[in-house]
């Protein structure tokens, strides 16, 4: 084989592009079947997706064997299986949730009495309330509520299932109201919340990773009927390479709109998920139940750098000298930027620095590589770069 078609074959493997997204080979993909022997602790499969009981998983979470039972069936389940677990009574006891439910409402309240803007990523502004980093909101406010909460064993289970122990997890209300429209068809964080031109320069086994650095998670805090729009799901989707560019494209959007399942939810189930699955989250259409669920995001541990470094007071520094440098080209700019500035929007305060407009914020590194463009003032970029940095605090 010539040196320069191995070179092109090797390229094309490693670097997706929309142009890679084929839809018979997606079809072929999410038409399988599951097979009830690859789920032998789940009670029932319903539309391709395992349903456990709660009940039978916190009889066994003492026991060390039988914890690893299920947390093994989860993690195949959710990564070559469906994509999906459902958990019946994961909370049995539903004081705890119907006590974080009415701290959720309060903010919520409040939010609506200050015009607060929450934004969502794959809905219209409005359609929805949210609460943004429900997580600390919660303990800060509610403390006892928390812990009782946050004590549940199957959400423990299954977030060490996928990404192992060290995990930090993160929380979001939605609270979908009557009328509220359907999202559409996504992938979630990280790769998902990124654009087609972004995820462009990330090789394909970025693009395999993505999804093994978080773990989505939804907690019924009312009943879900179909009508209310709990949340869609297209089983075996998460397993198509080129996904992150499918979504994206009409073809898809309207398979999934043919094809996806729903299940309905009781106060106190969950679902657990792959972020790779295709989702949405339904249209209510209801008259007077306002859906409302506590969205986990679960990150590895891993997904950190080993040192800590002050990259806004690195920006501020470099600022002048890039200014300055005449003899470097816009590349090599760029190459400085990325060695020094934070080129990634999260983690950030979604209360000040919502995605509104966008799926993400500005990154530290685009807003630098902006104001050298404009040619912005070292006074400008600083105070700029210190806005940034405050809308990012909580």
């Amino acid at each position: 084989m010539k040196a320069d078609s191995l070179s092109a074959q090797r390229a094309s493997r490693i670097w997706l592009t929309p142009e890679a997204c084929d839809i018979d080979e997606f079809v072929a993909e999410v038409e399988q079947r599951a097979d009830p022997a690859h789920y032998p602790l789940a009670s029932m499969l319903v539309s391709n997706v395992p349903i456990y009981n709660g009940d039978a998983i916190r009889a066994a979470a003492s026991d060390p064997d039988a914890r690893k039972a299920f947390m093994a069936e989860w993690a195949w389940a959710m990564g070559e299986g469906s994509g999906i677990v459902v958990f019946r009574k994961c909370f049995d006891d539903l004081d705890p949730v119907d006590a974080v439910t009415r701290v959720f409402f309060q903010i919520i309240a409040e939010q609506r009495r200050e015009n607060k803007a929450s934004g969502d990523h794959f809905a219209k502004p409005g359609a929805n309330d949210r609460v943004w980093n429900a997580l600390e909101k919660l303990a800060l406010r509610d403390p006892q509520a928390f812990a009782r909460y946050y004590a549940n064993d199957i959400i423990a289970m299954v977030s060490q299932a996928w990404l192992g122990t060290g995990y930090q997890i993160t929380s979001q209300v939605n609270c979908v109201n009557p009328g509220g429209e359907a999202q559409a068809a996504h992938r979630d964080y990280h790769m998902g919340f990124q654009s087609a031109e972004e995820i462009e320069g990330f090789p394909i086994h970025a693009h395999q990773l993505s999804p093994f650095l978080t773990l989505q998670g939804a907690v019924a805090h009312s009943d879900m009927p179909i009508e209310s729009g709990p949340t869609l799901y297209l089983p075996f989707s998460q397993n198509f390479a080129p996904g992150y560019f499918a979504y994206r494209k009409p073809e898809f959007a309207a398979y999934f709109d043919k094809h996806r399942v729903q299940l309905p939810l009781a106060m106190g189930d969950a679902a657990f998920f792959n972020p790779a699955l295709f989702h949405a989250a339904g249209h209510n259409r209801t008259k007077n139940l306002r859906r409302i669920a506590n969205l986990l995001q679960v990150s590895s541990a891993y997904g950190r750098a080993m040192e800590s470094v002050d990259r806004a007071r690195m920006a501020k520094a470099l600022f002048p000298a890039l200014l300055a440098a005449k003899d470097l080209n816009a590349r090599e700019r760029a190459n400085v930027i990325a060695a020094s500035a934070e080129g990634y929007a999260f983690p950030t305060n979604l209360d000040r620095d919502p995605p509104i407009g966008g799926l993400a914020p500005r990154s530290q590194a685009q807003l630098m590589a902006k104001a050298l463009a404009e040619g912005w003032s070292p006074e400008a970029f600083a105070n700029a770069i210190d806005e940034h940095s405050a809308r990012r605090l909580t």
